[in-house]
C-alpha cells in the first residue's frame, strides 16, 4: 500500500485543478477521490482511497519541487501560522528538495507530530478532552464540525488507521526503511497542512473561536535520569563501529543510524533522538522476536495484525500468556532503563511525548540525546557477537556499559517514594541549624511536663522496627544504637542505597508504595512548614513585632521541636521499612492485609492532620502532643499484633 499502491496510474491531473495560483487548496477536487467501502457506506475503501490519490501526491509533489525555498515561505509561510511551528514546516520542503531519504522520513515523522499537537489544539476549542491517540482525534465529530467530514477523511487515509497508509505509525514504529515512503507523500500532507490553515482563517471568525497554542511538556527529568557519561567524540566513534557490526541493526536501517550520529555531531539533539528512537524499536523487536523464538512478530506493519511495539516487548508476558525472555535477555538494568525513559508516567515518556508534538525541538536538551546515544550503545554492544572484531577495550565503552550494572528505576513508584524520603531526610537534618532566641523565655513550658511518656513511646518502637529488617536487611542491627533521631535518619539512608526490584510489581506493592507515598509527602510538608515558621518567628522576635499570644504561640513552637523531630525522623524510618517490606505483603491472607491497609491509612490521617495543625494559621502544638501519642500507642500496639498474633489481626 505505501511502497507502490498510489505510484500504479499515470495520468496525473493539473496542478490548477488541486491548488489555485494564490496557492489556495481546491479541498473539493482532493476529496472527489474519496472511496467508501462496499459493505459499509460509512467506512473509507483506504485501498481504492490510496490509488485515486496517489496521481494527486504526484502533481502536489512536482509542484512544490517547481518552488525555492522563499516562493514556497511567501506563499504558505502564512497557512502554516495556526501549528505555531512555520519554521519546521519550511523545514520540511528544504528535505523535499533535498532528495535526502533520511531527510524526508525524518521530516515526516516531525510533520505529523506537529501536525497532531496543532489539530489538539484546535480540538480543545470545542472539547474537552482531547484524544491520546491521533486516529481517534482525527475522527473526532469536534474537528469534522470546523474542517468538515471529507476532509478528516483524507487525513484519515494518511494518518489515521492501520488499515490505512498510516505513515506517522509505520515511521514511528521503526518499520519504513529511508527510501520505502515516496516523498510525495510528505509533499502531499505539506500542502494538506496548509489547507487546513486557509479553512481555519474563515472559520475561526465565524464561529468566534479563538485558538490557544497548549505550553510544551518540560523535559525535568534529566538529573535523574542520567546515568552514563556524557557522549563525546570518542565514543560517537565507537558507536559508528557498533552500528555496522552489531546484529541489534537490521541493514536497512544503516541510513537512519549513520545520520543520527551525524545530527548528534551537528548538535541537533532532537533530529538525532527522533531518528534514533524508532531504531531501538526495530532492534528490540528483532532481538525480542529472536530470544523469544516467535520470527511471526518480527512483521512489517501490516494493516490487518497489531504491530509489536515497545509496550509488548517490555510487558512481563507475551500475549499467549508465555513469560516473556526478553528482560531475562537483557537483565533488570537494562529493562529498568527502558521502562524510565519510555514507559513510567512520572518518567520522561520520551517517545510518547516525541510522537505527539508535546516536545519544544529548537529547545530540546543534549542530556537527552546523549542518554539515548548511550543506551544504544549499551544494546548495540549487547547484540554484537563475539567474533565480529569490535574493538571493546576502549575506557569510554567499558565507562558507559558499567553505567548500567547497578542501575535502579528512578520514575517506578518505588523509585519515586525513595527520592521523596532522601528529600525528608534532608529537611529534618536542617532542624539542627534552627534559630532559637537566647533572651526573654515563656513562662509557660508544656513540652518539659509531656515530653516523658512521648519519648518512652518512641523508644519502644525502635526495636519494633528493626527487628522488621532483619528478616531483608542482612547487616546486623542494634536497637539501642538508633534511638536517636540522628541515627535513625543515618539509618534511612543507608537503607535506601539498596537495590529494590522494580519490574512488574504486583497490584499489592503499589498499593502500599503509593500510602507511603503520601504518607511521606505530608511528613516532608510538616518539615518544611516548622523550619519555615522558626526562621520567620525568629526574624519577628529579632525585631520585636511579636504581639504576646504570637510569643506564646513561638515558645510552644519551640518546645515542640524537639519531641517532633523525634516523631518523624522514626516515622521516616517506619515508611522505609514498610517500603522494603512491601515485596512480601501480596501473599497476605485477605483479613490481615485489609488490616495492614487500615494500618497505613491511620498513620497517613496522622500526617495529614499534623500537616494542619503545624501550619502558621493553626498553630496547635498541644493538641499535636495528644495526637502524637495516640499514633504512637496504634503503631505500637499493631506492631505488637503484627509480630505475635498476625491471624487475628481483625481485632
Amino acid at each position: 500500500m505505501v511502497c507502490s499502491l498510489g505510484l500504479g496510474k499515470v495520468d496525473n491531473p493539473d496542478r490548477e485543478h488541486i491548488v489555485t495560483a494564490s496557492g489556495e487548496v481546491c479541498w473539493d477536487a482532493i476529496t472527489f477521490h474519496l472511496h467508501t467501502s462496499d459493505a459499509e457506506e460509512q467506512d473509507l475503501d483506504y485501498v481504492e482511497c490510496v490509488r485515486l490519490l496517489g496521481p494527486i501526491c504526484k502533481t502536489v509533489h512536482l509542484y512544490l519541487l517547481s518552488l525555492n525555498t522563499r516562493q514556497f515561505d511567501d506563499q504558505y509561510g502564512l497557512w502554516f501560522e495556526w501549528t505555531n511551528n512555520t519554521e519546521l514546516f519550511v523545514e520540511v520542503f528544504e528535505a523535499i528538495e533535498s532528495s535526502l531519504h533520511t531527510s524526508i522520513a525524518l521530516s515526516l515523522m516531525k510533520l505529523t507530530a506537529c501536525l497532531e499537537r496543532a489539530l489538539g489544539d484546535v480540538f480543545l476549542m470545542i472539547g474537552k478532552e482531547c484524544p491520546f491517540l491521533l486516529r481517534d482525534l482525527l475522527a473526532s465529530q469536534e474537528l469534522a464540525s470546523l474542517f468538515g467530514q471529507s476532509v478528516m477523511n483524507i487525513l484519515r487515509v494518511f494518518l489515521g488507521s492501520p488499515r490505512s497508509l498510516n505513515l506517522r505509525n509505520i515511521l514511528w514504529h521503526g518499520f519504513a526503511a529511508p527510501a520505502e515512503i515516496p516523498p510525495m507523500y510528505t509533499s502531499m500532507l505539506l500542502l494538506l497542512t496548509a489547507g487546513l490553515g486557509q479553512i481555519l482563517k474563515g472559520a475561526l471568525p465565524q464561529r468566534n473561536l479563538t485558538l490557544v497554542h497548549r505550553p510544551y511538556f518540560r523535559l525535568t527529568q534529566l538529573e535523574e535520569l542520567a546515568v552514563f557519561p556524557d557522549i563525546n567524540k570518542e565514543a560517537i566513534a565507537v558507536a559508528e563501529e557498533f552500528i555496522g557490526k552489531s546484529d541489534f541493526v537490521l541493514e536497512i536501517m544503516l541510513p537512519y543510524w549513520r545520520e543520527a550520529l551525524t545530527v548528534y555531531k551537528n548538535q541537533r539533539y532532537a533530529d538525532c533522538t527522533i531518528l534514533l528512537l524508532p531504531q531501538l524499536e526495530m532492534g528490540l523487536r528483532k532481538y525480542f522476536t529472536a530470544v523469544n523464538n516467535c520470527p511471526s512478530r518480527l512483521l512489517t506493519a501490516e494493516s490487518t495484525t497489531l504491530y509489536t511495539t515497545f509496550d509488548e516487548m517490555l510487558a512481563k508476558y507475551l500475549d499467549n500468556d508465555v513469560r516473556n525472555q526478553l528482560p531475562t535477555a537483557l537483565g533488570d538494568p537494562i529493562m529498568e532503563i527502558l521502562w524510565d525513559l519510555l514507559n513510567h508516567q512520572e518518567g520522561p515518556r520520551l517517545r510518547d511525548h516525541l510522537s505527539h508534538g508535546e516536545l519544544d525541538l529548537k529547545a530540546f536538551p543534549r542530556g537527552m540525546a546523549s542518554h539515548v546515544v548511550a543506551l544504544a550503545i549499551v544494546l548495540l554492544h549487547h547484540c554484537c557477537s563475539g567474533d565480529n572484531g569490535v574493538v571493546k577495550e576502549e575506557e569510554c565503552l567499558r565507562t558507559i556499559i558499567s553505567s548500567t550494572t547497578s542501575y535502579c528505576s528512578r520514575f517506578h513508584p518505588i523509585g519515586r517514594l525513595k527520592r521523596q524520603l532522601l528529600h525528608c531526610v534532608e529537611s529534618l537534618q536542617k532542624w539542627g541549624e534552627m534559630p532559637r532566641p537566647t533572651l526573654g523565655q515563656s513562662p509557660d513550658r508544656p513540652g518539659s511536663a509531656r515530653s516523658g511518656p512521648t519519648g518512652c513511646l518512641l523508644e519502644e518502637l525502635v526495636p519494633n522496627l528493626i527487628n522488621r529488617l532483619r528478616t531483608i536487611w542482612t547487616k546486623e542491627l542494634n536497637p539501642s544504637q538508633y534511638l536517636l533521631s540522628e541515627a535513625q535518619l543515618h539509618l534511612v539512608t543507608e537503607l535506601l542505597t539498596g537495590h529494590m526490584c522494580t519490574l512488574y510489581c504486583p497490584r499489592a506493592v503499589l498499593e502500599v508504595v503509593s500510602l507511603l507515598r503520601k504518607m511521606t509527602s505530608q511528613c516532608l510538608t510538616v518539615s518544611e512548614k516548622i523550619t519555615g515558621s522558626a526562621a520567620s518567628r525568629h526574624q519577628q522576635w529579632l525585631n520585636k513585632s511579636l504581639r504576646s499570644r504570637q510569643r506564646q504561640n513561638y515558645f510552644r513552637m519551640l518546645d515542640s521541636v524537639q519531641y517532633l523531630h523525634h516523631v518523624f525522623s522514626l516515622l521516616t524510618l517506619l515508611i522505609t521499612v514498610e517500603l522494603l517490606n512491601a515485596p512480601t505483603k501480596s501473599a497476605k491472607a485477605p483479613p490481615e492485609w485489609h488490616c495492614y491497609l487500615k494500618f497505613l491509612k491511620t498513620l497517613l490521617q496522622y500526617t495529614e492532620n499534623m500537616a494542619t495543625y503545624t501550619s502558621p494559621e493553626k498553630n496547635k502544638w498541644d493538641e499535636s502532643w495528644d495526637l502524637t501519642e495516640k499514633m504512637l500507642l496504634k503503631v505500637k500496639n499493631f506492631y505488637n499484633k503484627w509480630c505475635n498474633v498476625t491471624t487475628d489481626c481483625a481485632t
